[in-house]
């Protein structure tokens, strides 16, 4: 692999520039239309942007009939709609505006959201360092929500608009006006009290204006699961008591937190738009003690620097756990070619043992420095709030196909064809990387970048509480992982007696280098796969001529004289217009219903929160596979135990509802009932049977584990 650094990764770094450059100069749009979705970026600046005028940015959904978004506490299920600014120098953006929410209900459930049309605003601020020297302002978004008919699909956009500073822009002031109107009023005295006790919150409203008195209510809590959804509602609707408003209301059969105070907004749904008003309430007395709850519902590690620490022996546990599946990885088919390559490396005899020591040493640094650099991404993003866990890099189909890159590279290095002369090569960076040591170390964060969607035996538990624990220990975690990794090729450089096994050099070394090319070949076959799985087969099939034409490049690299230049202008130039033409078909994902995500699968439904609450509540047990297509472990097991006959006759005959939790694409939804279970990353396997705590069987299944897992199920009556 040494010969191989100098020219393969200087292409890659160059090829993946231009891919990313590629990318990123596409046009963000003011408008985003999915299937279900209508999304716009659209402003309110009546008088221009100026300091004392009324601005506000606001995201305009247009859903389809029969689906949905939903609002600030979505209810029994969904999840709230997101926006992020990006605004220039000088204008800062406030709160969301939010619309007064309607009332959906689901089955049993109770969601608060939005059908039809809504508005989502945001008021602007102008300060005194906005830049007074250009006509006109550009505001980008980053939005992100969840659309749900009979199933949920979670879709985001990117927008961008130019907004003059002198011209009035008020061609949805209607729309803004009506937000506006419905923002609440402050409702005094504030915060008023509420009396818990075992059969929920005791509430009583006062302060309330005389035009309310006698009328129906509808009450809104901010907060989610910590209440019951529908308030003000039958048979859930509350009694006037003089000018004061008093309700019992019930408990959320899931809640997750146990605040001290809420935010309640009170509407009259009886006037057109409707009257609202906001309070806080102080919470008094004791939480009582709930239930049992489902998987997905349990309460959520929070990760913060205020984590409590973990005892010495779990800590020890979860090293021990860590540094153990640092080392099956290595048995991974997403790291084993890797390693092959670098023990092949050692059977140079020209290194001396001290270089093989240096190389070792090299290559544990490379996988430890790279391991704690992931880690400390995972952990930093988590605490900004995004919804990730370990692996999330290929939820990515810009990384994918980056690395789809990659091993095409290393394979036509192995293969012989990447040869390049050496004035492509000249400088001291060149000569640097060229350098077994350094060959050594980015072996090492290569090992590290294929091994991390991949999840080992006893590596699941120790990486999910790894990013529960404060950072420090988190990170130990994560270096006993790298330890384990780095571990079989460092004592092999280390040890000259293992060395002594390597045969000498000679004609099967370049048998064995051009054989090792398959495995590489075939990890693009998969990774070409994944991304199928992501955007779509004609995204597969475009990300699969562009590294023909990356082939083609290559190979021109090694002719001679004018036909070189010839050959690279051609293929490079068909290849740069293939990039700016087709390239959204390889980076955007398509959205795609749960349901034909698993359409494949006899006898599997697609996973949510509230099919698996359903199941629960009434009576019948549930196995949730939390599965991925770029998880080679999930889809071997899918294979060898989950399809097995056997297997699926005793789910059978237990009624087992099988539920399929894909994570190929980022869901929050997936991420967190992943959190409640203390894992980060797939594969993981629930069997939950009711009134029972989740059973969470091995990474690696075999038909008699589950089998034996089973038998503690009683048959149904």
């Amino acid at each position: 692999m040494g010969c191989m650094s100098a020219h393969l990764l200087r292409i890659f770094a160059l090829l993946s520039l231009s891919w990313v450059s590629s990318f990123a100069q596409l046009p963000i749009s003011a408008v985003v239309t999915t299937p279900q979705v209508r999304a716009e970026l659209v402003a309110h600046a009546p008088q221009g942007v100026k300091p004392g005028a009324p601005l506000l940015l606001g995201l305009l959904l247009q859903h389809q009939p029969g689906w949905h978004t939903y609002w600030l506490n979505p209810g029994d299920s969904g999840l709230a709609t997101q926006l992020n600014w990006t605004l220039p120098k000088g204008l800062q953006a406030g709160p969301t505006l939010w619309p007064i929410p309607q009332m959906i209900r689901v089955g049993d459930m109770m969601n608060h959201g939005f059908e039809g049309q809504v508005l989502l605003g945001a008021p602007l601020s102008l300060g005194n360092d906005m830049a007074t020297d250009t006509p006109s302002l550009r505001v980008q978004l980053q939005a992100s929500w969840l659309v749900c008919k009979q199933e949920c699909i979670p879709q985001e956009g990117q927008f961008e608009l130019q907004l003059s500073r002198s011209v009035s822009t008020a061609s949805h002031a209607q729309a803004f006006e009506a937000l506006l109107a419905a923002q609440p009023h402050n409702l005094q005295p504030s915060p008023q009290t509420a009396q818990l006790s075992a059969t929920g919150l005791a509430l009583r409203i006062q302060g309330l204006p005389s035009p309310l008195q006698g009328k129906p209510l509808q009450l809104f809590t901010a907060q989610s699961e910590v209440l019951a959804n529908g308030l003000g509602t039958a048979p859930l609707a509350g009694q006037w008591q003089g000018q004061d408003y008093l309700l019992q209301a019930p408990l959320h059969s899931m809640r997750s937190s146990e605040p001290t105070q809420l935010d309640l907004l009170i509407a009259n749904g009886e006037t057109s738009p409707a009257e609202t008003w906001q309070t806080k309430v102080a919470i008094q007395g004791a939480w009582p003690a709930q239930g049992g709850t489902p998987a997905s519902a349990l309460k959520r590690p929070q990760v913060s620097a205020t984590s409590e620490p973990a005892a010495w022996p779990t800590l020890l546990a979860a090293l021990l756990g860590a540094l153990a599946g640092g080392l099956l990885l290595n048995l991974m088919p997403c790291v084993l070619p890797v390693l092959a390559i670098k023990v092949l490396s050692l059977s140079q005899h020209h290194h001396s043992a001290a270089q093989r020591r240096a190389m070792g040493v090299a290559y544990a640094l490379g996988v430890m420095a790279s391991m704690l650099a992931l880690a400390l991404l995972v952990a930093g993003l988590r605490a900004s709030g995004q919804q990730l866990g370990w692996g999330f890099q290929l939820q990515s189909p810009v990384v994918v196909s980056l690395l789809a890159l990659l091993f095409t590279l290393i394979a036509l290095n192995l293969l012989g064809v990447l040869h390049i002369h050496a004035s492509w090569s000249s400088g001291l960076a060149a000569q640097w990387v060229r350098h077994p040591l350094a060959d050594a170390g980015l072996s090492g964060v290569l090992a590290v970048v294929v091994a991390a969607p991949c999840t080992a035996p006893f590596m699941g538990a120790s990486v999910g509480i790894a990013l529960t624990l404060p950072l420090w220990q988190g990170l130990l975690i994560f270096l006993a992982l790298g330890l384990g990794l780095a571990l079989p090729f460092t004592l092999l450089s280390w040890v000259p007696s293992w060395a002594r096994w390597l045969p000498r050099p000679g004609r099967w070394m370049e048998q064995l280098r051009q054989l090792l090319a398959f495995p590489m070949l075939a990890t693009v076959v998969w990774l070409l796969w994944v991304l199928g799985q992501q955007t779509s087969i004609d995204g597969m099939a475009v990300l699969l001529t562009m590294l023909l034409l990356v082939g083609a490049c290559v190979w021109a690299m090694g002719l001679n004289g004018k036909a070189q230049w010839l050959g690279v202008g051609l293929w490079g130039g068909l290849l740069l217009l293939l990039m700016f033409s087709w390239g959204p078909l390889v980076w955007r994902e398509t959205p795609t219903s749960p349901q034909s995500a698993n359409a494949g699968s006899t006898g599997w439904q697609a996973w949510s929160p509230e099919r698996e609450a359903a199941a629960l509540q009434a009576g019948q047990t549930v196995f949730i596979d939390f599965t991925a297509a770029w998880c080679v472990t999930c889809q071997v097991n899918k294979q060898t135990t989950l399809g097995n006959s056997q297997v699926l006759q005793a789910f059978a005959d237990k009624q087992v509802l099988l539920l399929r939790a894909d994570w190929t694409r980022r869901d929050p939804a997936i991420t967190q009932a992943l959190e409640t279970l203390g894992r980060s990353g797939v594969p993981v396997y629930v069997l939950h049977a009711p009134h029972q705590s989740p059973q969470i069987l091995s990474e690696v299944l075999n038909p008699e584990l589950v089998l034996q897992a089973l038998t503690l199920i009683p048959l149904p009556q």
